[in-house]
């Protein structure tokens, strides 16, 4: 019997994808492009997994290419605690899916699982890691990378083959209710956090066992909308677009990424599901991308009822699937269209063939042609093992950044009194969680409270506890139960700030993409992630009179902020001792936040997107044009805590900034060194930041860029000479061709603690 080539492993993937395509009709090849939600494709019932007859009905007419969400838990979904499944449900689930398309459709052709991954599997067991903007804050690359690896374990233990994470989005307003999803404002760090991600999700071969495709989103320019609106028009000239947005998908692309997902925004008038110049031009032809390319939920919906640049579905379709989209994810555009616009003459088959080539090529990649299933009993071991929730921890506590600790209120002390622990975020476990969290139970999630009553070993007499208010609302009746507590005890901490808990009320969702819809149902105290846009980044609801009637009391007060974008509260800051930044930490948070507020672990995050003193001073992030202004009638311009700065209980002095030469050519490279020494009586961890300056150039430059950055730890009285490289890729920028350029002249080399606390050192770029 004649082996069929595609089924021969030792045989090339591009030669394999190419002989199974010229096996396949026209209604196989659309189901490759078709991505329906896989929550809707099976039945849970009595410990029993069932596949529907829509499930089987769309492998008989073609089949399925990809599964979107197959194991996502959450109230979108509909999938509960209760209803869900376990890690080895999960893969039982997944092998039942693919065993029935392998065997009921003519070619055997694997599903592809694509799972959300953002901070963690998204899937009943997994880890809840912090979210990527604390991440970012830890500017630990490696650990990072750590994180990634153990991701992908786990999702790739129940069957799941490719992510929808990396996002790489650059924030250019914090309003935005998906800055809690981005590491930074930064493209640089961005980049560097970018690289990392791909090589820990994607490990050392895309078909082993822990290995998982990343896909980079949102391609581009979705941190830059107007107003800081979710998807709204990005007004962005090329020139910039490339240096800064485009950069970390580069960084991201040049690791081997291997899928991509244009973003929902327009960009000058142009949808980026539709942008050829972004998905063929740029993404292919200019940075060599090979891998496919998968819409966003709902994104061709949306080109003919949203943007209007589409007539009909059948149009909208075209119009993606000739700009260089493979897949649609969860729509129905593809499926409904393709098949009638090759008949009408309106779509070439060649170009239809091309896309389903990208999704097969990725496919076999992965491996799934030989390993099509899950190891139930593997992903029982991986999925949340203790070695996941210690990094966890890890990351949380490096990631939180202290931002004041006047009179050194903190650490405290072990031995002290009663404290109280009031406000909203003290004890619900899924406001600390961030959007894009599965349902946990409450034993899993270590809150404030379960924190600091763990690290005392105290019962509720010791440690007190009240909520006082809402995240948001205006209700005032916890106030007085509070007070009382907070008169009772030595020392306050107050837990105050955001939610992206959907858990809690969420109420009303989009259908067709998942974010969330603004609602002022009083219970509703989801203040952020997607869909959740504000006007202001003040505190919500009374949670400022609350923070400010414990204050009048007289006692010591913390203030721990959990959050997912920066809050600008001039009176907190002013007038509180001691504020903590935790974002969202994840399941571990509150033991990474005791182990900081008690001195287990020293502050070691840095501020990676800058905080205003009053939202009127957006846009403040800190690379911004010379020229942008110096104050405005009421203050200056500058953010009340600047991009890279956070406290630590101990203190470094930099000294001895050198450069190995005062001149080089522009091919040329030097060595920056500079002398980082702990002056104080505590082990810790500084992150060394290198920025550089360009005097003069023919495009107008920010005052400052990050180009490099060094997390070190010192034990008190150590000293270590800190290293950098500055050449090329430091010195150029997008010039007025929109090419790099490295211009020769005067560039100042700064090294420092954070972009505004720096010592600095001339250099001169001459002609090669």
């Amino acid at each position: 019997m004649e082996t069929i080539d595609y089924k021969d492993k030792t045989k090339p993937a591009a030669e394999r994808a190419e002989h199974l395509l010229s096996l396949m009709t026209t209604e196989e090849k659309v189901g490759q492009l078709v991505q329906p939600f896989g929550w809707h494709m099976y039945e849970h019932k009595n410990g029993r997994i069932t596949l529907t007859d829509s499930f089987k009905d769309q492998v008989a007419r073609g089949g399925i290419g990809s599964l979107y969400g197959v194991l996502r838990a959450d109230p979108w979904t509909g999938v509960t605690l209760e209803k869900g499944l376990s890690a080895r449900e999960g893969a039982e689930a997944v092998n039942e899916i693919q065993r029935y398309a392998m065997e009921h459709s003519r070619l055997g052709i694997p599903i592809l699982i694509g799972e959300e991954c953002s901070h963690g599997h998204m899937a009943i067991d997994g880890t809840v890691f912090p979210v990527p903007l604390l991440l970012g804050s830890t500017w630990n690359v490696e650990l990072y990378r750590d994180m990634c690896r153990a991701v992908a374990r786990e999702t790739r233990a129940q069957g799941g083959a490719v992510t929808y994470s990396p996002v790489l989005d650059v924030v250019r307003d914090p309003r935005w209710g998906r800055t809690e999803e981005c590491f930074a404002e930064d493209p640089y760090l961005i980049g560097e956090f970018a690289a990392a991600s791909v090589e820990g999700l994607q490990g050392e071969a895309l078909d082993r066992v822990d290995s998982v495709a990343a896909t980079l989103k949102h391609f581009v320019g979705y941190g830059s909308s107007e107003g800081g609106r979710n998807a709204g028009p990005v007004h962005m000239g090329w020139r910039e677009l490339r240096e800064v947005d485009l950069y970390p998908f580069k960084r991201a692309v040049e690791a081997g990424a291997q899928s991509v997902m244009p973003a929902y925004n327009e960009i000058d008038g142009v949808p980026c599901t539709v942008s050829h110049e972004l998905l063929e031009q740029i993404l292919r032809k200019e940075w060599g991308f090979d891998g496919m390319v998968i819409t966003d939920c709902g994104a061709i919906d949306m080109l003919a009822a949203g943007h209007d640049v589409a007539e009909d579905g059948l149009d909208a379709a075209v119009q993606a699937i000739r700009a260089g989209i493979d897949m649609e994810m969860s729509g129905e555009m593809f499926g409904k269209h393709l098949v009638e616009a090759i008949r009408l003459g309106r779509l070439e088959t060649e170009v239809l063939d091309q896309a389903v080539r990208r999704v097969l090529l990725l496919k076999f990649k992965l491996g799934l042609f030989e390993n099509p299933y899950a190891d139930p009993q593997r992903a029982e071991e991986v999925i949340g093992r203790e070695e996941h929730v210690r990094l966890a921890r890890r990351l949380a506590a490096e990631g939180a950044v202290l931002l004041k600790n006047e009179g050194g209120l903190l650490p405290l002390s072990k031995e002290i009194g009663r404290i109280a622990v009031i406000g909203p975020n003290a004890d619900q476990g899924y406001n600390q969680l961030g959007d894009y969290t599965s349902p946990q139970p409450r034993s899993k999630v270590a809150t404030v409270l379960d924190g600091i009553r763990a690290k005392l070993g105290a019962d509720e007499d010791q440690v007190l506890y009240a909520p006082g208010c809402r995240i948001k609302g205006d209700s005032r009746e916890g106030f007085e139960t509070a007070l009382a507590c907070a008169a009772q005890a030595e020392l306050v901490v107050m837990v105050a700030g955001g939610s992206s808990a959907r858990d809690f009320g969420e109420g009303t969702i989009d259908l067709r993409t998942g974010a969330s819809k603004v609602l002022d149902n009083s219970w509703n105290d989801m203040e952020c992630g997607e869909g959740i846009d504000r006007m202001t980044l003040s505190l919500a609801g009374v949670q400022l009179e609350l923070i400010q009637a414990i204050h009048q009391l007289g006692k010591p007060v913390v203030v721990v902020y959990i959050n997912g974008r920066p809050i600008a509260e001039p009176w907190v800051d002013e007038h509180i001792p001691a504020i903590l930044e935790a974002w969202y930490p994840g399941q571990e948070g509150g033991h990474a936040i005791a182990d900081l507020l008690f001195g287990d672990e020293n502050p070691s995050g840095r501020l990676t997107l800058s905080i205003p003193k009053h939202v009127g001073q957006l846009p403040v992030y800190y690379n911004g044009k010379r020229s942008r202004g110096k104050r405005y009638l009421e203050d200056d311009s500058q953010p009340r805590y600047p991009f890279g700065y956070g406290l630590s209980y101990t203190t470094f002095r930099y000294a001895h900034l050198q450069l190995s030469a005062a001149e080089m050519a522009v091919d040329g490279e030097v060595m920056v060194t500079v002398d980082v020494t702990n002056t104080g009586d505590r082990e810790g961890a500084e992150v060394v930041q290198l920025y550089i300056s360009d005097a003069v150039s023919r495009a107008t430059r920010p005052a400052k860029e990050l180009k490099g950055f060094r997390k070190v730890w010192l034990k008190p009285g150590e000293t270590q000479t800190v290293q950098f490289s500055v050449g090329t890729g430091q010195l150029q920028y997008i010039g007025p061709e929109l090419t790099p350029v490295c211009e020769p002249g005067l560039f100042r080399v700064h090294v420092g603690r954070h972009v505004n606390d720096t010592l600095s050192a001339d250099l001169i770029v001459r002609e090669g």
